[in-house]
């Protein structure tokens, strides 16, 4: 008998961190279907912890995580992947130019994608720069483009508006969208509460998911759109 197609879901249930004595996460239970999902919260509440989690960095202490389409081994995760952490893994004395080619091959991509990913990040005035003469939004934008050069079907992306001006956070929210368009997953990390302020949205405080501040439990938006209360 033919095994039962997977789920078009991402669940994790009942998951839980812990660092040593520390908890970062307690019980989460959350279902994120295709889309945008924003994990919002303050600095601590356990968002960058999911988002390691998603992104198989670290295992949950307690819990399950289901993949879904995206396959069960994480290798299956990680071939599907495009990640932005604090971390910004680029390699500062190589030019953009020069990351997003060596990105591209790792994924057998040719010169072509690279020229249009950098167009569409508006780099050209600094894509033949070595990536430490630049800016902080810069360095972002860089980053940013290395992680969906490869069209991700889960992009995970953890505070992405740092060192952004008001033009880099109008381009990211573009991309933000149209990498969701193409029916993958888009789970972002911020606090900043403006940033893709339409999104469907899950709270977290205290390693805990939260309502949204002003919202009671049974109201909150975390259970609609793009996420899911399990």
């Amino acid at each position: 008998m033919p095994a039962p197609p997977a789920s078009n879901v991402i669940t994790l249930s009942g998951v839980s961190k812990t660092y040593g004595f520390v908890r970062a996460l307690t019980n989460v239970s959350l279902q994120l279907a295709p889309g945008i999902t924003v994990v919002r919260g303050a600095n601590g509440s356990g968002k960058s912890t999911i988002l390691s989690i998603l992104g198989t960095l670290t295992r949950p202490t307690a819990g399950d995580v289901d993949f879904g389409a995206l396959g069960p081994t994480r290798e299956d995760v990680r071939a599907q992947l495009g990640w932005v952490g604090h971390e910004l893994l680029v390699y500062a004395d190589l030019s953009a130019r020069e990351n997003l080619t060596l990105c591209a091959a790792l994924h057998g991509l040719d010169a072509e994608v690279v020229a249009k990913v950098a167009a569409r990040f508006g780099m050209e005035s600094f894509l033949d720069r070595p990536v430490r003469t630049m800016s902080r939004g810069q360095r972002q934008r860089v980053a940013v483009a290395r992680a969906v050069l490869n069209e991700p079907r889960l992009l995970l992306l953890d505070e992405p508006t740092t060192g952004l001006d008001s033009d880099g956070v109008a381009l990211l929210e573009r991309v933000v969208g149209e990498e969701a368009s193409r029916g993958g997953w888009v789970v972002v990390v911020t606090h900043e509460v403006e940033f893709l302020r339409h999104a469907s949205s899950v709270w977290m405080a205290r390693g805990r998911l939260s309502s949204a501040p002003g919202v009671s439990r049974e109201t909150s938006p975390a259970a609609t759109g793009g996420a899911e209360g399990a």
